[in-house]
């Protein structure tokens, strides 16, 4: 009997993250699709893109990872304290971090499929946890992710009720080393996209549908909300 082959939607593709992903779940035998800003015009900050972009992909899919995000936004660096924010990085931090992977929930979702188990997994951050902050700063960043995990936590209790073989989690990576976050580092210990999107995948085969609506991070563990 031919064993099927499982397929994986990776969005925001050409990222480091997305990139590396989409290149070990082709290693791994699945049949990969992948969309992108750069490589096929998806902006999903504009439900109208989002929505075509969804309309080019098949249903039945096993997996589903969103790797957009952006730490800066139009060259806008993270804020030092709150009296450094701005209408204009709080509305853009919002756009790309938290309305963004809403609207691709909203889209992407039905993508799934209803057959088996399947998984839908959006990155976020530790640094959106409002009980695990202890710095400050970087307000307009953390509040998007934090926005962000109640949306993916509210469209998991959701796609429950549709599709009860589906499991919908917010996932923290741990500090990946990529164009985006180099410059902030400094002497933070990090891991490579490859090594990065390893432990993501280990974490997507062992979830279950009772993982669903969860912040997880790298080694499988809740994260704090």
């Amino acid at each position: 009997m031919t064993k099927r082959q499982r397929t994986a939607l990776i969005i925001g593709a050409s990222g480091g993250i997305g990139s590396a992903l989409a290149a070990l779940c082709t290693d791994k035998g699945y049949k990969v699709q992948t969309l992108s800003r750069r490589t096929d015009g998806l902006d999903i900050t504009d439900e109208d893109s989002v929505r075509s972009h969804a309309a080019t992909i098949k249903g039945g899919l096993d997996l589903i990872v969103v790797a957009t995000g952006a730490l800066e936004v139009d060259g806008l660096r993270p804020e030092k304290s709150i009296q450094n924010i701005s209408t204009d990085h709080l509305l853009k931090q919002f756009q790309t971090n938290a309305l963004g992977p809403a609207l691709l929930l909203k889209h992407f979702t039905p993508k799934l499929t209803k057959a088996r188990r399947a998984t839908f997994v959006v990155l976020s951050s530790r640094v959106g946890s409002i009980g695990d902050n202890y710095l400050g700063g970087w307000v307009s960043y953390r509040a998007a992710k934090a926005a962000l995990n109640q949306i993916v936590r509210t469209a998991a209790i959701e796609l429950g009720h549709k599709n009860t073989k589906a499991i919908c989690i917010a996932y923290h990576p741990g500090t990946v080393l990529t164009e985006m976050t180099q410059k902030y580092l400094k002497d933070k210990t990090s891991v490579s996209p490859k090594d990065a999107v390893i432990d993501l995948l280990n974490v997507v085969e062992n979830l279950s549908p009772r993982d669903t609506g969860y912040f997880l991070d790298w080694a499988g563990k809740q994260a704090v909300w």
